[in-house]
């Protein structure tokens, strides 16, 4: 009925390497949602699983995860400007970010720029909706996503990509990967450069960016990755990892309008069986996330931020269907720049366990954590999960988990703006699950309600943020994977109710209802796809008097192999040439067009 956990913990482990592949045949293994090797179908939690293939398929990571059910995003104007995601009608810095395994983000922001992070450079995408504190610590009340880099198999060999389209926008990439039973590596690089145009619509004294700067804002970015990892046998094996990101970004704004940025991570990781029983973990890095800015090519301000995390957990299977996880952990922010902050320094240590088994048809899931942070002392949060699975593959589930999230230094400290008595916010979040597998595809309903205490918002009172505000969000989030007459459909429905409970107004930019559908054919050597993304109307703001208007976009593609190796790929974004705002005064782009010569051997 399932595979052991024991099998899952030990053997799994060391085959992630190679599941990295197309072959279908092999389970879908996650690491995200329990901190271990599972299968997609042992997890209890909500997953999205985005791969290569489909990752291929967009031109930024924005633009691709927002197909991903219960998550809404908000953009500032087209290609690297600064995007922000909601997970769950959660706020933007309500969702932990780790770029394998290490987190990821601004300490002072409080949120991670998905809108540099390259994404010619991801091999692998795992979201996971619902709080997860009770493993990861602070931030993870909406849920975390986890990006994975490229990983080499396979013989050596080189890859590249050209392409090029509207608004003067161009993109190359050039890699070499390679890798066996036991070693492999991946070096790759990549630059993206468009002349954008006017995102802006504001003018001095309305809103948006407040000022009138009819000129077109451009976006460039470089980025560079590497990583290898070495077998050493059937019991230990490391895995070192570096990716960067320089980006220049032009935009409108009254005080600022340039921002070269730059993020980078760095780490490496450890595993051993000291026992055929235990798996211990070691995993250690640093990530950066600096930026320089600039009024009309005049130095302005400077932000240099640098997060250091370590931490180590230990696997133990008990018997064949039990397993305990107990782990340690690590982290500490720094702050600089040309900006004085009272506090510029940040550590947290933490200490989790988690239990899970399984009883016949049973899974039951348990885990408990307690965060010493050096600001706000301890907390503690935890999740329960149940589960059972029918004779038919049919399995309904139940979740509970609690969390919580610390004030940036941002909302603490920035002069003549932070409030250095605010407190972390709380959560609560109960969620019923029911999925049903079939020879034709998969369909999913999840249902949920979040409750958020001690909410951080902008109190016009004292013109600072305060812990004004609670919050209930409600929400529904079906999902349709099926085939039919040789097309591949996968679709998702979004329905929440975001309130703010101190005056029942929608908390801004989540809108209510959201549609995605997916169509893909492969015929012998053409692949054609379309993508269809419709949301509801939202608000722009807090009071709920800047209303964002409902939208529908259609995007059309196509792929055809001239070889094996050799592949041309045309993209038709907003077919219809929609115009719409996801925020106000920030128009997106109209109809475009790209293509992108491949070469993967």
């Amino acid at each position: 009925m399932h595979s052991s956990l024991t099998r899952m913990a030990a053997a799994t482990l060391f085959a992630l390497p190679s599941l990295s592949s197309a072959d279908s045949t092999l389970p879908t293994v996650v690491v995200t949602a329990e901190r271990i090797a599972q299968t997609a179908e042992d997890s209890l939690a909500s997953i999205t699983i985005i791969e290569r293939e489909q990752i291929k398929q967009a031109q930024s990571l924005p633009e691709l995860l927002r197909r991903v059910p219960g998550l809404s995003l908000s953009n500032s104007g087209g290609l690297g400007q600064s995007s922000s995601v909601f997970l769950r009608g959660t706020e933007s810095d309500h969702v932990l970010v780790l770029i394998d395994g290490i987190k990821v983000g601004s300490p002072t922001l409080g949120n991670t720029a998905f809108e540099h992070i390259p994404i010619t450079q991801i091999e692998r995408i795992e979201i996971v909706r619902g709080p997860r504190s009770s493993l990861y610590g602070s931030e993870a009340i909406g849920g975390v996503i986890q990006i994975f880099t490229r990983k080499g198999k396979g013989k050596v060999k080189a890859n590249f990509s050209l392409g090029g389209g509207s608004d003067n926008t161009y993109q190359a990439t050039l890699g070499l990967s390679g890798g066996g039973d036991q070693s492999w590596f991946s070096a790759n690089m990549s630059g993206v450069d468009t002349e954008g145009f006017d995102s802006c619509t504001g003018e001095p004294n309305v809103g948006g960016c407040w000022t009138h700067e009819p000129d077109k804002d451009g976006y460039q970015n470089f980025s560079g990755q590497l990583r290898a990892g070495y077998r050493f046998s059937n019991q230990a094996e490391i895995d070192i990892h570096w990716l960067r990101t320089e980006a220049e970004s032009n935009f409108d704004g009254t005080f600022q309008n340039q921002s070269d940025t730059m993020q980078q991570v760095l780490g490496a990781g450890f595993r051993i069986l000291p026992t055929e029983n235990w798996t211990l973990s070691l995993k250690a890095g640093r990530s950066w996330d600096d930026s320089d800015n600039f009024k009309d090519s005049v130095f302005s301000t400077r932000f240099e931020t640098q997060r250091d995390t370590v931490w180590l957990q230990n696997d133990i299977a008990l018997g064949e269907d039990h397993l305990v996880l107990l782990g340690l952990d690590y982290q500490n922010d720094e702050v600089g720049g040309t900006t004085l902050y009272p506090v510029t320094s940040r550590d947290k240590k933490g200490i989790f366990g988690q239990y899970l088994g399984y009883f016949a048809q049973h899974k039951l899931q348990f885990s408990l954590r307690n965060d010493e942070n050096a600001q706000f002392g301890n907390y503690t949060t935890g999740s329960l999960a149940w589960g059972y699975t029918f004779d038919n593959d049919i399995q309904f589930s139940a979740n509970y988990g609690s969390a919580f999230k610390a004030p940036t230094f941002n909302e603490l400290y920035f002069p003549n703006f932070g409030n250095p008595n605010l407190k972390p916010e709380k959560s609560h979040s109960v969620e019923i699950g029911l999925s049903a597998k079939t020879t034709s595809g998969r369909l999913a309903l999840n249902i949920y309600q979040t409750e958020i205490d001690e909410l951080i918002a902008y109190d016009a009172s004292i013109f600072a943020p305060g812990n004004l505000e609670s919050a209930q969000i409600r929400g529904l989030e079906a999902i349709l994977e099926t085939r039919f007459a040789q097309w591949d459909m996968k679709a998702n429905l979004t329905l929440i109710d975001p309130i703010n409970q101190s005056n029942d107004n929608l908390l801004p930019r989540r809108p209510k209802e959201s549609l995605n559908i997916n169509l893909e054919r492969q015929f012998q050597t053409f692949t054609v796809g379309t993508s269809l993304y419709a949301v509801g109307k939202t608000y722009d703001d807090a009071a709920n008097t800047r209303e964002l208007d409902a939208y529908m976009t259609m995007d059309i593609r196509a792929a055809y192999h001239f070889t094996k190796a050799w592949k041309v790929q045309v993209r038709l974004n907003n077919l219809f040439d929609e115009e719409y705002e996801t925020a106000a005064f920030y128009q997106q782009t109209g109809r475009d067009f790209f293509i992108t010569l491949h070469y993967q051997p």
